[in-house]
């Protein structure tokens, strides 16, 4: 049994407007773990990249709370943990690092004890660390997901989109953790915002699931979260508003925020330009990514 393992795992981004922790797309920037174990020594953690000398290093690390479940659900007892994580995916932008750095430690864990656990286990494990599954299913599995909580399991579906389009991702220079973003969402919604959304995430699934693009623009509206966390994320609707006149099909929070994203088939330059302008009409740094649907989700090198 080998007692060390690399795995790339992608960035993701989640809820695509309407689809509130239920659909998510993985995204081809990546994160990698290398993981070793032993039976002697504690925790030893190098970051390189995105979290250098903040990231902890202790048990509270998530890569490390996913590899101490792998171990203790397969009955192994290794006291040695020694993580390197090269980072790539912006922490606490709505890109999903902490998702990858979860699904990572569980699958390491898992090829250095076995490869008992299948996917599906996986998945149940990350979600039960992640607190909901919109990130972690297609950091699993790549593509595109549909997920949901069913009696404290994960069902999904994953699926790949018959027309390309890029992902034109702008990460303003501040964080927002999702806790924070959370706790600006109300309690409850008028009946007439929750029927909104459904059709909204109808449209968005079968827009996808088709190829008919051009009904992004209305399929990524949503009232559930986007109108709350609007006024943590300076110029946010601006921003949106940009990216739809540079050309985009349609524009999004990604995730929790505070990343936004548009979703083109051209042109993903000038809609980058266009909504990093927005950014710093508001005094707001940013920079931008273009990115493409990963299709293979986590993987071992």
């Amino acid at each position: 049994m080998a007692n060390a393992v690399k795995i790339r795992v992608p960035g993701t981004t989640a809820n695509c407007g309407p689809g509130f922790d239920a659909v998510g797309i993985a995204c081809t920037i990546y994160n990698e773990l290398e993981l070793s174990l032993s039976n002697e020594g504690g925790i030893s953690l190098e970051v390189i990249g995105e979290g250098a000398g903040a990231i902890p290093s202790d048990n509270s690390n998530v890569a490390v709370k996913a590899i101490k479940m792998v171990l203790a659900k397969t009955g192994h007892n290794y006291q040695g943990i020694q993580l390197k994580l090269t980072n790539n995916i912006p922490l606490a932008r709505g890109l999903g690092s902490s998702a990858a750095a979860i699904v990572g430690g569980l699958i390491a864990a898992n090829e250095l004890t076995g490869n008992s656990l299948t996917k599906e286990n996986i998945l149940d494990m990350a979600t039960a660390l992640e607190g909901h599954p919109d990130n972690v299913a297609p950091a699993i599995f790549g593509g595109i997901t549909i997920s949901i909580l069913d009696s404290g399991n994960t069902q999904y579906l994953r699926f790949l989109p018959p027309s390309g389009f890029s992902m034109v991702v702008v990460i303003p220079a501040f964080n927002l953790s999702t806790k924070a973003a959370r706790k600006v969402l109300p309690d409850s919604v008028p009946f007439s915002d929750a029927a909104f959304n459904v059709g909204r995430t109808a449209l968005l699934v079968g827009a996808l699931c088709s190829g008919e693009l051009k009904l992004l623009s209305s399929a990524l509206e949503d009232k559930l979260h986007q109108p709350y966390r609007e006024k943590l994320i300076p110029g946010m609707a601006q921003v949106l508003s940009a990216a739809r006149q540079a050309g985009a099909l349609g524009a999004a929070l990604s995730g929790a925020g505070p990343c936004l994203i548009a979703f083109t088939s051209s042109n993903p330059e000038e809609v980058g330009h266009a909504m990093v302008k927005a950014f710093r009409i508001h005094n707001v740094e940013a920079k931008f990514h273009i990115l493409n649907i990963d299709t293979q989700g986590a993987i071992k090198l």
